[in-house]
């Protein structure tokens, strides 16, 4: 069963181990050292649970149900331009971004972003429980099992790489400069991610 576990493994590393909101949402807490584990934890959880879900079946309804994931795309533009906009402002403001220092966002703060970032984005849908549920039944019992076991391993490992890696840039983002360019490369990617949503929905 090992084959599968590393099949898993490598399409969860695949979808998840590229520049995106989610991503740049854990890089930056990670460099602020701000409730790191909390969002490691919510963002590779969701991964597991998805693609249990997923594999268990239920994403075929995802697959047929157009209007839940337009209301679904449609809510995540919206929160990635407002996101962008945030972004931006921080990036127009560099005398407070300061490792450390400006914005102190509560934990319930941070956790409600998190989940937003992660579940307002209908590619989350796609990748874990249609893509990822649909190559882990091929697997047959118990193989998709362990195909699940494989893509949440690689999911937590990834996030707790990210967030906890994101450290060791702390020294270079002490210059205020650093900020700027990273909040001013966030916002350019939410912007890049709004449209190719938008660009997706009237393509189809």
């Amino acid at each position: 069963m090992f084959t599968p576990f590393l099949l898993g493994a490598g399409s969860g590393l695949s979808l998840i181990v590229a520049i995106g909101a989610q991503n740049a949402f854990v890089l930056r807490q990670g460099i602020q050292r701000r409730h790191v584990l909390p969002v490691v934890l919510i963002c590779g959880l969701t991964d597991a649970l998805l693609e249990f879900v997923g594999v268990a079946g239920i994403g075929f309804v995802v697959a047929r149900a157009p209007l839940v994931l337009d209301v679904v795309l449609w809510g995540g533009v919206l929160f990635l331009l407002g996101y962008a906009v945030t972004a931006a402002r921080r990036a127009m403001r560099p005398a407070a971004m300061v490792t450390g220092a400006g914005e102190s966002r509560s934990l319930r703060r941070t956790v409600l972003a998190c989940l937003a970032i992660t579940y307002l984005n209908p590619h989350v849908y796609l990748d874990t429980m249609v893509l990822m549920g649909s190559i882990g039944n091929a697997q047959g019992d118990p193989g998709r099992w362990w195909f699940v076991a494989g893509g949440a391993a690689a999911s937590l490992a990834w996030f707790f790489a990210l967030g906890y890696g994101a450290r060791a840039l702390t020294p270079l983002f002490a210059n205020p400069r650093a900020w700027r360019i990273l909040d001013a490369g966030v916002a350019i990617v939410m912007l890049i991610i709004a449209g190719r949503l938008v660009h997706e929905f009237f393509t189809g």
